[in-house]
């Protein structure tokens, strides 16, 4: 968790650190579970059905995340409870992470740091890179992180298609209802979309076949959108022809086999982990548990 987050919550309430306790928690929780009235979650960790049924008492979810994922959301409207997560704030910093990513993969900016550092350049200059300007990108989940990369990449005079569970009202970018046939009208494919049953693993096999052995994935989703095995065996094969990745199915574990490759950039899940917006989601989770137990509206409600 954040730092000021942390010390936000305990000059406010009365904070138990889940963390610093053994797992399982059965002490912990015949001792506290009546007094728990909320809980803060993020990506790694929420809310699942197991926790709710063990706080008897609990009236709302807060999450230091956009995602959802982590939390029973059926379980919680079944019980009355109050979920937030925190929109907006982080939109900018994903979707720059997002074009940052596919920036480094094309013109193999991690590679060329290497050559610079290892005395190389002496030796000769550098190859030739892919550019990213005027390329076809795709995106997949036109919501506020995807219509941010989609208005990123206009500005890099990219033609922008997009598939989702609808087509979207007001916007000019191509709709594919089918995301073999959007990935095979691509070059650089972003993954933006929730985390639901629908979206798991909908970077698949067929998918990255159709993307191709020239096309780009980046995923700045979520690790379980891409199917991680298939993932691997395209770049090894060479049936894919790079990969930017922010997220992973087993976070923090990552596929070693990715390591060695040169055509895959991959970073710390830290789409959001600037110093403004993480104290900007911070100060969203405090306002709205102050909302809730002051009995005023929610500043960004899911239930």
């Amino acid at each position: 968790m954040s730092e000021y987050l942390e010390n936000q919550l305990e000059n406010r309430f009365n904070l138990f650190k889940l963390w610093n306790h053994s797992s399982p928690k059965p002490d912990f929780l015949k001792t506290h579970s009546s007094s728990i009235k909320a809980v803060v979650g993020n990506t790694k960790i929420g809310a699942d059905a197991n926790m709710i049924d063990s706080l008897p008492n609990l009236e709302i979810v807060a999450s230091y995340s956009v995602g959802l994922d982590k939390i029973d959301l059926g379980k919680c409207k079944e019980k009355g409870i109050k979920v937030t997560n925190t929109p907006d704030v982080l939109t900018d910093d994903v979707a720059d992470l997002g074009i940052g990513l596919a920036l480094a993969v094309s013109r193999k900016m991690c590679v060329c740091d290497r050559f610079v550092r290892c005395g190389n350049w002496i030796n000769g200059d550098f190859g030739l890179a892919s550019k990213f300007s005027s390329k076809s990108v795709g995106i997949v989940g036109l919501g506020r992180i995807g219509s941010a990369i989609a208005k990123r990449a206009e500005a890099f005079n990219c033609s922008i298609s997009y598939h989702s569970r609808s087509k979207k009202p007001n916007t000019n970018y191509k709709y594919y209802s089918n995301i073999v046939d959007l990935a095979a009208d691509c070059q650089i494919l972003f993954v933006a979309c929730a985390l639901t049953e629908e979206t798991h693993h909908i970077i698949n096999r067929k998918v990255i076949d159709a993307l191709g052995p020239k096309g780009i994935l980046i995923n700045i989703g979520r690790g379980a959108h891409v199917d991680e095995p298939e993932l691997v065996s395209a770049l090894l094969e060479g049936r894919l022809g790079g990969a930017g990745l922010d997220v992973y199915e087993n976070e923090p574990n990552v596929p070693e086999q990715l390591f060695s490759l040169e055509n895959i950039v991959l970073v710390p899940h830290v789409g959001s982990d600037t110093e403004e917006t993480s104290k900007a989601m911070a100060d969203l989770v405090i306002s709205n548990l102050e909302a809730h137990f002051k009995c005023k509206p929610l500043l960004t409600p899911v239930l």
